[in-house]
């Protein structure tokens, strides 16, 4: 009778102690980590990134003044410089940028109002300063740069594509194996870009930039049409290439090879990231 008291109490005993480590394996396995990189101030760069955006133009749709869209602009420089690099800003024409008015947090349609990153690097005097005196793309070198990222907004469909200088300038950065990006509008330059060989840069490739669906809720919020023609459009009338797009409006970005893609304004910091990485490696 003792025996069996002290063997069902060891029993007992054993359960709990199970018990108690299948409980503490449960904690231990739901820790989660983050661990990332972040360039501290004073410290030496790791390499230097072309940024390029459009110079001021007027679209020939709407009749407004149209340049870059802030965030896409912003918000990649923002993951570059914590990654630790340097990035220098081009143009198609040089001199002075204008942002697109409802990328500019302090608009008044308070579109972008959301955007702080936007807003505090508004309050930079050296921010202020690169906006204001910009590099023409003719007067900037692909062996000078580690990687190039092209900034969208609603400047690029008239000033990018068919940018030969432009075209010829991405296609140094891409087939020399340097990570090579477009976000956005900046994408339409992708429709006509050849390599040396006469293919479609595009060809064979898995790419993204702003889709039917958003120009569309674009159009019906403004109550007209914006842009002259639409990239997923002409995109999928290209053959030989995977032009792909997420829900609208969300965050997404396409790495393929050395050619990286974001969708829209909300897709920059993601296809930076993707660049980042690549140079990383």
């Amino acid at each position: 009778m003792v025996l069996a008291v002290l063997t069902v109490g060891g029993l007992w005993a054993q359960k709990q102690a199970k018990s108690a480590a299948t409980k503490q394996s449960s904690k231990m396995s739901s820790v989660s980590e983050i661990q990332s990189y972040v360039h501290f101030h004073g410290a030496p760069t790791k390499g230097k990134i072309l940024m390029v955006a459009s110079s001021p133009a007027t679209s020939g749709q709407t009749g407004w003044p149209i340049g870059f869209w802030a965030a896409e602009l912003t918000h990649p420089l923002r993951v570059f410089q914590e990654a630790g690099y340097e990035v220098e800003l081009a143009s198609t024409e040089g001199g002075k940028l204008m942002m697109d008015a409802y990328s500019n947090p302090t608009d008044p349609s308070g579109y972008s109002a959301h955007d702080v990153i936007s807003l505090g690097y508004m309050q930079q005097k050296w921010f202020n300063d690169m906006l204001e005196n910009t590099k023409k793309i003719t007067e900037v070198e692909a062996k000078n740069y580690d990687a190039i990222f092209l900034v969208g907004g609603q400047g690029p469909m008239y000033t990018f594509r068919g940018n030969k200088s432009l075209e010829k300038l991405f296609v140094e950065f891409y087939e020399t194996g340097k990570p090579s990006a477009a976000v956005c509008h900046s994408t339409t330059l992708l429709l006509e870009a050849k390599k040396s060989n006469g293919e479609l840069i595009v060809k064979g490739k898995t790419w993204t930039g702003f889709a039917d669906a958003e120009e569309e809720f674009a159009d019906q919020a403004v109550g007209q049409k914006i842009q002259p023609y639409r990239i997923e459009a002409e995109a999928r009338n290209i053959s030989d290439t995977n032009f792909k797009v997420a829900a609208p409006f969300s965050s997404y970005a396409i790495a393929d090879g050395n050619l990286i893609t974001g969708q829209q304004q909300n897709s920059g910091a993601a296809a930076a990231g993707l660049l980042v990485n690549m140079l990383d490696k």
